[in-house]
């Protein structure tokens, strides 16, 4: 959402929500999502519930993303203001292609550029509103958004956009680093068997399972994990994408460990009302594609938007596929192959897979793995991508890179059973046989019996008198007092 003009520029773009009711004389609630597509859409899913349940009217701090324009067709009650317009090319820079980057360096490094212009733009909404602003719903990686807030009296609200294992296992670091165990030497990070080790700290998690980024310092990612906790304990509480039958024992964990309100509120897409949320264009000819499929043939390859592949890579993951021969859809994003921007598939793929198999840029996720043709999904593990794949009892191939899906795939595999790791340099006979272990194999079939006895309990959990039905209207309730 760019602005164009040198007057725009100099104050934050405000642009309403369709529809003839602004919002005004409400009480107005402030969502700041991180501006990658993984958690701007649960942000969004949550002010669409906050909205639907509580009625309040909405203001969405967005910094400088492309294609965010495709977010402002929303209902009455919405607000988008664009923060750090000015310093769009510098935050856009900031950003790593694929998975080579220093995440945790960036995060930090555009936390604080967009800090002073989110100040600016928060006293002129305080200053002008007429709704009440009744507290900054902020991500819990924009520690310095939080902390701007706090110093202009407004209460903040903590979003994870992960999985409360995840955040355990964060506020498990630094006991982890004063034992020693973290960062493990570099002969360790060489032997398989010291990496396999298990921490009985964090159970079932091993220690490779805690090497979220090959490119980050040990100093950068403590210091980034330090301050996404701290905006979890200064908050006025942590509000989580999950459910208590999937994460009861973390949630408690995070609840004492914190001693702040936790809400565990998801699966958000399930209590949202279904907004558009994408900011990447969607190619709905696969679900035409799909209905033209058996019931539970397909494995759907996706490694969601940021994570990334080398040429090889993907000449692997194609014949693997090929020699399958089982039905696919296969996203393929143009900036997935690392270093390129352009995806090239080998020779003779397509004409061995036309008919068997769709490949598309990017797919309405949701949509597709809820369709009765889909019976696996091979996945790279983000928290999105897992959650949504346990609403719909799909089994997982996990293929696990950064950040937090290295914690979630050892979940999947190891406590709810729900899938297996795909490990070790892609061949596409180890492709074949994990697909054909998924899909065909009574394993198979077990996993996915256990992914639909989850979605079973993913369902209840919204449902009136379900936990997280009763934890949005506690959310609810305590914005109203604020």
């Amino acid at each position: 959402m760019p602005i164009k003009t040198e007057e725009a520029a100099a104050s934050p773009a405000r642009h309403a929500g369709g529809g003839d009711d602004d919002g005004r004389g409400r009480r107005r609630v402030l969502v700041f999502p991180l501006p990658f597509q993984g958690h701007v859409t649960p942000m969004l899913q949550l002010a669409d519930a906050l909205r639907s349940r509580g009625g309040f009217a909405v203001t969405v701090f967005l910094a400088p993303v492309p294609s965010s324009s495709s977010l402002l067709h929303r209902p009455a009650g919405y607000r988008f203001v664009t923060v750090g317009a000015g310093v769009a090319g510098a935050a856009a820079a900031l950003i790593p292609s694929g998975t080579g980057g220093d995440f945790a360096g960036a995060l930090m490094r555009l936390d604080a550029l967009l800090r002073a212009p989110f100040e600016d733009c928060l006293r002129q909404e305080l200053a002008a509103d007429e709704d009440a602003a009744a507290c900054l719903v902020v991500d819990s990686n924009l520690r310095g958004m939080q902390e701007v807030a706090e110093r202009l009296g407004v209460a903040t609200l903590a979003l994870r956009t992960g999985g409360a294992c995840c955040l355990v296992a964060y506020m498990a670091f630094p006991e982890l680093c004063g034992k020693g165990i973290l960062p493990p030497p570099t002969s360790a990070r060489r032997d398989q068997h010291q990496m396999d080790m298990q921490l009985d700290e964090l159970p079932p998690l091993r220690l490779r399972d805690m090497m979220f980024s090959a490119t980050t310092t040990h100093a950068t990612m403590a210091t980034c994990l330090e301050r996404l906790l701290d905006s979890s304990r200064c908050s006025s509480g942590v509000i989580l994408n999950t459910f208590n039958d999937l994460e009861n024992s973390d949630l408690q964990k995070i609840a004492n460990g914190l001693n702040v309100p936790v809400y565990a509120v998801g699966p958000l897409h399930k209590i949202s009302i279904g907004e558009h949320n994408s900011l990447l264009t969607q190619d709905l000819s696969c679900l035409e594609w799909l209905d033209k499929q058996e019931a539970e043939s397909v494995i759907y390859v996706s490694f969601g938007s940021l994570a990334s592949m080398d040429p090889e890579e993907i000449l692997e993951t194609a014949w693997g596929l090929v020699d399958s021969q089982m039905p696919f859809l296969w996203v393929i994003r143009p900036n997935m192959v690392q270093g390129s921007l352009q995806v090239g598939l080998p020779d003779g793929f397509e004409e061995a897979t036309r008919g068997s198999g769709m490949v598309v840029s990017w797919a309405p996720q949701q949509d597709v793995l809820k369709h009765q043709a889909v019976g696996g999904f091979w996945t790279h593990n983000g928290w999105n991508s897992t959650l949504e794949s346990i609403c719909d009892g799909v089994p997982m191939i996990c293929r696990p890179q950064f950040a937090d899906q290295m914690i979630n795939a050892r979940y999947v595999e190891e406590v709810w059973k729900i899938g297996f790791e795909l490990e070790g340099k892609l061949e596409r006979g180890m492709i074949e046989r994990a697909l054909r272990k998924l899909m065909c194999s009574e394993g198979g079939n077990e996993m996915r019996q256990r992914a639909k006895d989850l979605k079973k309990k993913a369902t209840t959990c919204v449902e009136k008198g379900g936990s997280s039905k009763t934890a949005i209207d506690m959310l609810v309730n305590r914005i109203m007092s604020f």
